[in-house]
């Protein structure tokens, strides 16, 4: 990102993710903010501040443990509840391997961070547990609504 002044540089970054969202290149979740910061070359505070004026403007918004998303999309649901979900979907079976943090984090475009909570969440709540070759597995099947 070319630098006019370091105090713009975020302004900049800003009025790029404002015109990818206006161009429909970025429809529902934005990159994580390292991925912007490695795309911009940039560090974490620029970045959020670029986030901050664009949530500013209602153009996006934020959800805890789940990123940052074009204002009026995505599944704003906790991750925990889209992980339980992932189970249900996928038919595990108590014992069945359970996916690892790499894994969720591409699935679900979030933070390792993010992941781990929700693990520690899932692990709280008896349904998974660290099993054989430091390999989670599945503990117990979430039931119906009440779990996620």
């Amino acid at each position: 990102m070319p630098q006019a002044s370091p105090r713009g540089t975020y302004l900049q970054i800003s009025e790029s993710l404002r015109q990818k969202i206006q161009d429909g290149k970025i429809s529902q979740t934005l990159p994580s903010e390292a991925e912007l910061m490695r795309t911009y070359g940039v560090g974490r505070s620029t970045v959020g501040r670029a986030l901050k004026a664009l949530k500013a403007d209602g153009v996006i918004e934020s959800v805890q443990g789940a990123g940052w998303f074009v204002a009026g999309t995505g599944d704003r649901r906790p991750l925990v509840d889209k992980v339980v979900d992932l189970l249900r979907a996928e038919g595990v079976e108590v014992g069945d391997a359970f996916p690892s943090e790499k894994e969720l984090c591409e699935r679900f475009g979030v933070s390792r961070t993010a992941v781990r909570s929700a693990i520690a969440q899932l692990e709280g709540r008896g349904l998974i547990a660290m099993g054989i070759n430091r390999r989670r597995q599945v503990r117990a099947l979430p039931d119906g609504q009440g779990d996620s």
